[in-house]
């Protein structure tokens, strides 16, 4: 088991070098100068000259992932073009709320997902597994950012139950346990469940009906186990395939949530993401997308060392 996990954490090793480079290098594929931010467009060369060498960008390409690979180390991400403050700062604050969005998505879709393709693997052909397909269909199929104007439409404007923008009353980008911001997280959290509810609806379903058939379970009818101790024996079976694929689909909700939340202007990092976009912000771009990608490798790689506890089999490969 030892050696399973620390193979694990050496192969994560190359993985994040690997992030890091691809986070750097991405938005330089993208069009733009980024000083364009801070500089009007007839600024004077030595003005020019002097910002370039302020943020770094007169050096080789090389020489600047270096640079920021050792302060990104460091927890230091730079300062934003745009709005002068530390990129540290700002990602950490946006990171906690779409952690919250996401977390309390993923936890509505994996319990959801779950139970609805328990019952659809027990009554296979039914039309409780009937329904559940087609949910998990629909829940795979729908855009994201279409159901988010959907049920803005429905429960903002048309019923007034629920606001449609914001974390907080006032458009407040802090979080309290309270009713107030609660009601402001339920509609961005069910747009995000609704992919990985149909994803794991149709993985636990397939396991299910297919570890129904397997001879041990016959063997446990025919011994004259009861429902309850044979459906411990199955979710045993199904879970480490179910926390792997749960796993992904947390990981993406953290780094898919861009048009989600401008739709419901989330004070997440993925409108973070899309205001860096938009004004050129490399400093804070290369910030979030490395934040992001980190927490998804952290993510996988907590995931293949907790798989081995519920299935021992896969610590002795």
């Amino acid at each position: 088991m030892f050696l399973y996990i620390l193979r694990r954490c050496l192969y994560a090793v190359p993985i994040a070098l690997g992030v890091t480079l691809v986070s750097f290098m991405l938005v330089y594929l993208a069009p733009g100068d980024p000083l364009n931010a801070i500089a009007p467009a007839d600024a004077p060369m030595e003005v020019i000259t002097a910002l370039k060498s302020a943020y770094g960008l007169d050096k080789p390409v090389p020489v600047q992932y270096g640079l920021w690979l050792l302060r990104a180390v460091q927890g230091d991400l730079g300062v934003s073009i745009a709005s002068g403050r530390e990129v540290r700062a700002e990602v950490t604050k946006a990171v906690g709320n779409t952690l919250l969005l996401a977390g309390a998505a993923g936890l509505l879709g994996v319990l959801t997902g779950c139970v609805l393709g328990a019952l659809a693997g027990y009554r296979h052909g039914g039309w409780i597994d009937r329904i559940a397909t087609m949910l998990s269909v629909v829940g795979v199929s729908v855009p994201h950012y279409w159901l988010g104007l959907v049920l803005t439409i429905i429960f903002s404007t048309w019923l007034a139950w629920l606001p449609a923008m914001g974390a907080g009353p006032g458009d407040s980008s802090g979080w309290a346990w309270d009713i107030a911001h609660l009601r402001h997280l339920v509609l961005p959290a069910l747009t995000l469940a609704v992919i990985p509810m149909g994803i794991i609806t149709r993985t636990v379903r397939a396991l299910v009906a297919d570890m129904l058939q397997q001879e041990f379970v016959v063997s446990l009818r025919a011994r004259g186990l009861g429902g309850r101790r044979i459906f411990m024996h199955v979710a045993r079976n199904v879970a480490p395939t179910v926390l792997a694929v749960a796993g992904l689909q947390i990981g993406y909700l953290m780094g898919g949530s861009i048009l989600v939340e401008t739709v419901f202007a989330w004070p997440g990092t993925g409108f973070l993401l899309n205001t860096a976009i938009f004004q050129r912000d490399i400093p804070l771009l290369q910030g979030t997308i490395l934040v992001l990608c980190m927490f998804f490798v952290t993510l996988n790689l907590a995931v293949d060392i907790l798989q081995p506890f519920l299935d021992p089999r896969i610590g002795r490969n």
